[in-house]
């Protein structure tokens, strides 16, 4: 397989189309619930199932979902859409069609800034619609049968389509990054992508450096992982460009991702617009979005993650770094406010929130929101570093009981009786048994060797189990060494 210069070669053009799954409790056309993982076939009705005779009614609140996504998007919000018929067969569509937008979608234009490597690029949307899910066909263990599950049949999706804009698998796993983020900020989608609520479909193509002409393209089906979206595409591009190195040519095909192989594999050859012979759908009356409605949905936008990051650097003096990672998510956004609000410092606050909060909640695999640990029980802890009660590393121990128990940082440290030691007499009597037992070290130091000071200070640590003040250590050895 040929890598390196080849992108060099050819330019790659890349568009994506998210489905995002609406945070709505009810169905797009009927009222059967929503709710992940639940026995096959136990939310439906003869709505979503496509018994002959039933009629949809619109989901009003998945009607203003995808109207605040589009406003936060930047779209121009269409006073006058309605809902179309594309018709296709599959065993998980049991209407055979699938009640979509085609000709006037309620949501088009709009844009999203990236910012990869340090550069800045828009990324411009061409549409937002709404349409409702397919069932799920189930292969697994069912030998030379196939199962089909409608639980998810008639679920509300957002489908968000992306310009040709994006040129590198990085930037299109970005692109999916920054929508998921809007999305979750906006409270319309959980984005939990390993359950489906979050799917994207990629079109890749490639065409000779310096030619405006699109080159063929294939398109890789519901990837549901930023990793998959970057090896998907890794992949596909570096089998175009063999193909075409070798004097073949690329057919227009729907290819899925094999998370095993590390592949794309053929799925189907690629449909057109007109083969899914799309008319308008007859059940449903126009939508109408007037000015008053869109802008008192307008007015329910919160502060975006753009917006938040810029206001993170100009108010709290954050690096951009700290202010990118704290604003990614709208939960963490807050909790690292509300501990400021208590009066930490704000930079105190990110470290600990980047370093030790992090961290213990990828390993317990928790949010945020639901940790036992508060922004108070932060603050309490910061205080006792800053007025020398703890040491810092002391602190790093107290900070996971705290997590682990929801215990304040006074009453772990009064339990483990961790209060610093700071008395000067207490610690120049530890320093010296300490250099008394190091004879060598203490020669080595006197030569010039001062790097040996992180050597006795750690001894004296172990002997005071981690209780002594790091800085009137440093200053008794440098005394009592010379």
């Amino acid at each position: 397989m040929k890598t390196g210069s080849d992108y060099e070669t050819y330019e790659t053009v890349i568009g994506l189309e998210i489905h995002a799954q609406m945070k709505t409790s009810s169905k797009m056309f009927c009222g059967c619930p929503t709710t992940f993982g639940e026995e096959p076939n136990t939310q439906t009705c003869p709505v979503c199932i496509g018994m002959p005779g039933v009629l949809p009614v619109i989901n009003k609140l998945a009607l203003e979902f995808t109207i605040k996504t589009g406003v936060a998007l930047g779209c121009k919000i269409s006073p006058f859409s309605r809902f179309a018929r594309k018709n296709y067969f599959y065993p998980d569509l049991p209407k055979g069609y699938q009640i979509s937008q085609y000709e006037l979608p309620i949501c088009e234009g709009g844009f999203v800034m990236l910012n990869v490597d340090g550069a800045e690029r828009r990324i411009n949307l061409t549409r937002i619609h709404m349409e409702e899910d397919a069932g799920k066909n189930i292969h697994e263990g069912a030998g030379s049968f196939s199962y089909v599950d409608l639980n998810r049949a008639g679920v509300p999706l957002m489908e968000i389509v992306s310009e040709p804009d994006i040129k590198t698998p990085k930037e299109a796993a970005a692109y999916v990054r920054k929508i998921r983020t809007v999305l979750r900020y906006l409270d319309v989608c959980d984005g939990n992508m390993d359950e489906g609520s979050l799917r994207c479909d990629a079109n890749v193509s490639l065409r000779p450096q310096g030619v405006k002409e699109l080159g063929v393209k294939t398109e890789i089906k519901n990837i549901n992982s930023f990793k998959f979206i970057e090896k998907a595409l890794e992949y596909e591009i570096q089998r175009q460009t063999r193909v075409l190195n070798e004097g073949g040519r690329i057919i227009q095909e729907t290819r899925l991702w094999n998370t095993t192989a590390g592949i794309t594999e053929s799925m189907r050859s690629k449909e057109e617009a007109h083969d899914y012979r799309y008319f308008p759908e007859p059940d449903l009356v126009p939508l109408i979005a007037d000015k008053d409605m869109i802008e008192r949905i307008r007015k329910q936008i919160p502060e975006l993650p753009d917006e938040k990051i810029q206001r993170f650097i100009s108010e709290y003096k954050l690096p951009a770094y700290d202010a990118d990672l704290l604003a990614a998510e709208r939960h963490t956004a807050a909790w690292f406010e509300e501990t400021v609000s208590l009066g930490a410092n704000p930079k105190d606050v990110s470290n600990w929130m980047m370093g030790e909060l992090m961290r213990l909640l990828n390993e317990k695999g928790i949010a945020i929101e639901a940790s036992v640990l508060r922004p108070a029980h932060l603050n309490g802890l910061i205080k006792l570093v800053s007025d020398g009660t703890i040491n810092l590393k002391t602190a790093k121990t107290v900070f996971e009981d705290m997590f682990n128990t929801g215990k304040t940082a006074e009453e772990v440290v009064k339990e483990k009786g961790l209060v610093q030691i700071s008395d000067v007499g207490e610690l120049e009597k530890t320093v010296e048994v300490v250099i008394t037992e190091n004879p060598n070290e203490t020669a080595r130091y006197k030569a010039g060797e001062t790097k040996l000071t992180g050597f006795f200070v750690g001894e004296v640590m172990k002997k005071t189990k981690g209780k002594a003040n790091p800085k009137a250590v440093n200053e008794i050895l440098r005394r009592l060494l010379g």
